[in-house]
């Protein structure tokens, strides 16, 4: 899967990933590969990302929005806190 993760003034994170967990208004979720397409908003909290090669990376966001759409990922958020 591949990963983007924008605010307005940088790009925090881009590559292939196998695994996100993120602060959905109604709880955490993950999303794996083939996940069906889903656009969603997000509260404050930790975005896990686990990389397909490297260490897994945390990420704090005041809240955004993702979207998910054949295997492609895109979060959406102010800075990081």
């Amino acid at each position: 899967m591949q990963l983007k993760i924008i605010t307005p003034e940088e790009s925090l994170f881009e590559g292939e990933i196998d695994l996100i967990q993120v602060p959905g208004k109604k709880g955490t979720f993950e999303v794996l590969h083939n996940h069906a397409p889903i656009i969603s908003t997000l509260t404050k909290g930790k975005v896990k990302v686990r990389p397909t090669s490297g260490e897994e990376k945390f990420f704090d966001i005041p809240g955004g929005v993702i979207q998910v759409k054949n295997n492609d990922i895109i979060v959406l958020t102010e800075m990081s806190i």
